[in-house]
C-alpha cells in the first residue's frame, strides 16, 4: 500500500528536520520552507494532507492555505504556529483548516491528528453520495456544499460535519459538550469557540430563508429549528 503524502511547511530548519524524521517513519513527506514554493509544488503534485507553519518567508500559512482551498476545498489541513493569540486561532479555522496546534507541539499528537484526518478523508471518499435537503437549500456533505436555486456556497470539512449533526438530529436540542466531542473528539474551550465561529457562519448563511434557524439554548446547547 502506498504511503499518504503530506505537504509540510516550515522555515524553521531545525524543527523542520525534527518533525520531517518523525513523520517520514508514516507518511512520505515532502517539505519547503516558503509558501510561494510549497504552492507550485501542491498546483503540480497530489497530496493527501497538508501541514502548514504559519510565520512563513514571502507567503504566510494563511496566505498558503487560502490559495490551496480555492484549488481543493476538501484536502484537511492542519496549522502549526507559536502564535496563540485566540483571534490567530479562530482567524485560521475560519480559512477553512481542520486543526490548529500551537508550538510547541508534542509530535505524538501530531502524529495521532493526521491520522484521523486521512482516515475520514478517505472513508468520505467511499461513501455514497446522499444529499439532504433543509428549507429551501440543499445540502450535499460529500461535496461541502450548500444551494439554494442556482447560487452555492462552500462549506469546509468542519462546517460539513457540523451541519450534518444538526441535521441529523433537526429539531431536538444538542448539548454543548456532545457536539465538541463528535467534531472533534474533546470538549476544549478552544475547540468550543471554533464551533461558535461555524455556527455563526451557518446562521448568516441561513438568514436567506426564515424557516431555518439555529437556536442557542443558555447552558446547554443548540438546537436548529427547521422545516
Amino acid at each position: 500500500m502506498s504511503r499518504k503524502k503530506i505537504l509540510y511547511v516550515e522555515d524553521d530548519n531545525t524543527l523542520a528536520f525534527l518533525t520531517s524524521d518523525n513523520l517520514e517513519q508514516h507518511f512520505e513527506v515532502v517539505h519547503f520552507a516558503n509558501g510561494k514554493d510549497a504552492f507550485e509544488a501542491f498546483k503540480k503534485n497530489g497530496f493527501d494532507l497538508c501541514v502548514l507553519d504559519i510565520m512563513l518567508p514571502g507567503m504566510d500559512g494563511f496566505e498558503l492555505a487560502t490559495a490551496i482551498r480555492e484549488l481543493d476545498v476538501e484536502i484537511p489541513i492542519i496549522f502549526l504556529s507559536a502564535k496563540t493569540l485566540k483571534e490567530d486561532r479562530i482567524k485560521g479555522l475560519k480559512l477553512g483548516a481542520d486543526d490548529y496546534l500551537i508550538k510547541p507541539y508534542s509530535i505524538e499528537e501530531l502524529i495521532l491528528k493526521i491520522e484521523v484526518f486521512l482516515q475520514r478523508s478517505q472513508k468520505q471518499a467511499t461513501v455514497k453520495n446522499v444529499t439532504y435537503t433543509i428549507g429551501s437549500f440543499v445540502f450535499d456533505p460529500t461535496n461541502y456544499s450548500l444551494t439554494k436555486g442556482r447560487e452555492t456556497t462552500m462549506l469546509t470539512e468542519r462546517e460539513s460535519a457540523l451541519l450534518k449533526l444538526f441535521i441529523e438530529n433537526k429539531n431536538t436540542i444538542l448539548k454543548r459538550e456532545m457536539m465538541l466531542k463528535a467534531l472533534w473528539g474533546t470538549d476544549d474551550y478552544f475547540m468550543g469557540r471554533s464551533m461558535d465561529v461555524f455556527i455563526s457562519r451557518l446562521r448568516k448563511i441561513f438568514r436567506e430563508d426564515e424557516s431555518i434557524r439555529i437556536e442557542n439554548i443558555p447552558r446547554i446547547g443548540f438546537k436548529l429549528v427547521a422545516p
